[in-house]
């Protein structure tokens, strides 16, 4: 991967998307040189929590971003839970003063599948690529990113066996950031062009997911110990979009899984 200076930017719809979709590629970017930034349209208020949810998704979200070398994080209020419900040219307009602000050489938002099918994540996607091809100067290269499928599966199965060998008196948990069937996450991934192996950089992943405090209520994740976070979250699907700048991009340069 390259040391120059390379930009990023990711766009999400909610506090702990940049985490789990692509923490690993984020902070080997960032430990390689890589300006990454982030565009995230929600407060998540709508989520996991009591109290005021949307500060404490705020001050989780700059946790987390700081341990994944993220530079500077745009964070909006759009009403969670709406984003395909709200006029698809205000959302335009946020991404293209995002791309217009950062100029960077590659995106990576969320493929159509949404990661596990959340609405939000799709209209992110659908508005995303919406921009990119229209955008007026030289487009950024544009990747989708998803979860590998039956990857969470494995997550929870994991956990569980530990549960088994600790004897707890408790059923081991299956949620995942809310969502309680883990088979939901990637079981429509579209094919990547590109998978990164996070390797080492799959404990910052897992630390910066940690951060999500308020989202990890009886959550498996909780039970992930470090040594298995590059066998259990190490792994991150994309797919670069037909659209944008092509060829491979500094994210592919050094990574012995592209495709």
């Amino acid at each position: 991967m390259s040391t120059n200076e390379n930009s990023l930017l990711v766009i999400t719809a909610h506090p702990d998307d940049e985490s789990i979709l692509c923490g690993g590629l984020l902070a080997s970017c960032s430990a390689h040189g890589v300006t990454v930034n982030l565009l995230c349209l929600t407060q998540g208020e709508h989520g996991q929590g009591t109290g005021d949810i949307a500060v404490c998704r705020q001050a989780e979200l700059k946790a987390a971003s700081d341990i994944l070398g993220v530079s500077s994080t745009t964070l909006l209020n759009h009403e969670d839970g709406m984003l395909p419900w709200i006029d698809p040219a205000i959302i335009c307009a946020d991404i293209t003063k995002a791309l217009d602000h950062y100029c960077p050489d590659v995106v990576i938002t969320f493929d159509e599948d949404g990661m596990y099918g959340h609405p939000d994540h799709i209209a992110v996607h659908h508005c995303t690529t919406k921009v990119i091809n229209v955008h007026p100067e030289q487009a950024p290269a544009l990747y989708y990113g998803t979860t590998p499928p039956r990857a969470m599966r494995a997550l929870t199965d994991y956990v569980a066996k530990q549960f088994t060998a600790k004897d707890h008196a408790s059923a081991s948990p299956t949620d995942i950031l809310g969502i309680s069937d883990p088979d939901a996450w990637g079981h429509a991934a579209p094919q990547p062009t590109f998978i990164f192996q996070a390797d080492d950089f799959s404990r910052q992943k897992l630390l910066a997911l940690r951060c999500h405090k308020s989202q990890l209520s009886d959550s498996a994740l909780s039970y992930v110990p470090e040594a298995a976070a590059s066998l259990l979250l190490g792994t991150e699907y994309y797919r670069q979009a037909p659209i944008g700048r092509q060829g491979r991009t500094f994210i592919e340069l050094t990574n012995p899984s592209s495709s």
